[in-house]
């Protein structure tokens, strides 16, 4: 028998068979490789505002051909019996028990991301999330994921809402700051 270096990962290696390992591949590939086809169909989907130089279809085309070949390369890796080895274990507690109350506030964020959305607008609503979900998995300093959850969510309302014509909703303060049109228009 030959053991493991700790730390080092186990490498794929050719084993004859189709056992559970190699059938849980081949399957997890075609799951990927179904992603791909379906957020390729959903690109084409997409409305093309006239005269935009970058289209909104841009992204989504970049996502599909990334899971496509992905999922391919997994297929043919699996198909060929190149599998990793199993893991001998997860690194948990088996005797913890669920944190409902946690649970119960990552919940009650995604309750209120959908409520507040068109109220507070993409900007703010992705600052209290982000700065949520890291208060309620431990943070030490929530605020200063507050902050940056904040900088994330002006910084996509711009690029994608503002800069491509994505429908992001600006919510009423944006709107009452900056008026009803986009900013790049």
């Amino acid at each position: 028998m030959s053991e493991r270096a700790p730390g080092r990962a186990a490498e794929a290696t050719p084993r004859p068979g189709w056992g559970a390992d190699r059938v849980g591949n081949v399957i997890f590939a075609g799951v990927i490789v179904a992603l791909g086809v379906f957020a390729l169909v959903g690109a084409f989907s997409i409305r093309i505002p006239a005269g935009q130089v970058i289209g909104p279809q841009g992204f989504p085309f970049l996502v599909s051909a990334i899971l496509l070949a992905s999922g391919v390369f997994l297929l043919v890796a699996a198909l060929r019996g190149k599998v990793a080895a199993a893991d001998e274990g997860e690194d948990i507690d088996p005797n913890a028990t669920t944190d409902w109350w946690t649970i119960l506030k990552l919940v009650g964020l995604v309750v209120g991301v959908i409520v507040l959305l068109e109220i507070l607008g993409w900007w703010m609503v992705a600052a209290l999330l982000f700065g949520g979900a890291a208060w309620t998995l431990g943070a030490k300093k929530p605020w200063i994921a507050f902050l940056v959850g904040l900088g994330l969510g002006i910084g996509t309302q711009l690029l994608f809402g503002e800069g491509l014509g994505l429908s992001l909703p600006r919510g009423m303060a944006f709107d009452w700051w900056y008026g009803p049109g986009p900013l790049f228009g």
